[in-house]
């Protein structure tokens, strides 16, 4: 792990998979989530070739919180990171409310982004012609609702419904990826160092992904896109990669009909291999 400081003074904490000298992918997680999530067989990387880089997005883990951030923030921070480990041009890749920051990158930084990935991305709040609650769960219905409402709505909301069981509300073919030792392994310690200085990351994350708006118009991305989407989604309904899809020129948009949100692990290893295409 490494610490890269920001222009405006913060820290981001950077971690590094795969191989130091391979093609560099930078990846952002999902929410809430920390540097530690990625796909959980790391010999993935070494047998793609990957330099995997992952970072804390403000507030999670060790990086310092940045109040009031918007997605299109993120660029800012990508790019500082980017800078600090050599990288010019390089591809993004985002998973569920990391897919938002990718695209941003890629929409304000386009002369340093190759490719662009997202799987199981959520679609701005204010997207024209989407019914953007439905088919999502319950739960995830009202952090949206509370995003609307401000920070204090927001935080009350997580405080008292992170520690529900959530896992049984989900389809069957979630709660079988879920299942898995490897995958519970590392979602548990990417989740643990997520929150392990306290709300600010998770209440921060939702109010830039649900309650403001993002910043930037998926519409001027210009790089090729590749968006992925499982038809069981529940946790973000595949209607939002249909969304996106629609409105970005260099999309291409592959849905899954027997995944739900976690099948993106099954997705990854393809995904990578398409980022690093020339």
């Amino acid at each position: 792990m490494r610490k890269v400081q920001t222009a405006d003074g913060r820290v981001l904490a950077v971690e590094e998979w795969g191989v130091p000298g391979g093609t560099p992918v930078v990846y952002a997680h999902g929410t809430p989530m920390s540097r530690l999530a990625r796909y959980p067989d790391d010999r993935l990387f070494t047998e793609l070739g990957v330099r995997l880089v992952t970072y804390d997005r403000p507030g999670y883990g060790l990086s310092t919180p940045d109040i009031g951030r918007r997605v299109v923030n993120a660029t800012n921070d990508i790019a500082a990171i980017a800078d600090a480990l050599g990288l010019d041009r390089f591809p993004v890749f985002g998973v569920s409310g990391g897919g938002p920051h990718a695209l941003a990158f890629a929409a304000c930084h386009p002369d340093r982004v190759t490719r662009v990935a997202t799987l199981a991305s959520t679609a701005p709040r204010d997207a024209e012609g989407l019914d953007w609650t439905a088919g999502m769960m319950h739960g995830n219905q009202e952090s949206g609702a509370a995003a609307l409402l401000g920070r204090a709505a927001v935080e009350h909301h997580l405080a008292n419904a992170r520690s529900e069981d959530m896992r049984r509300l989900l389809p069957q073919a979630e709660q079988e990826v879920l299942a898995q030792p490897d995958v519970s392994a590392m979602l548990s310690a990417a989740f643990t160092e997520a929150l392990r200085p306290g709300l600010d990351g998770w209440i921060d994350d939702a109010l830039a992904l649900y309650g403001l708006p993002w910043g930037f118009d998926p519409a001027t991305i210009t790089a090729p896109v590749r968006l992925w989407h499982g038809d069981l989604d529940t946790v973000v309904p595949a209607s939002h990669s249909t969304w996106l899809s629609e409105r970005i020129p260099s999309a291409e948009l592959v849905r899954a009909p027997e995944a739900a949100h976690a099948g993106h692990f099954a997705a990854t290893p393809t995904t990578l291999a398409w980022l690093q295409a020339p």
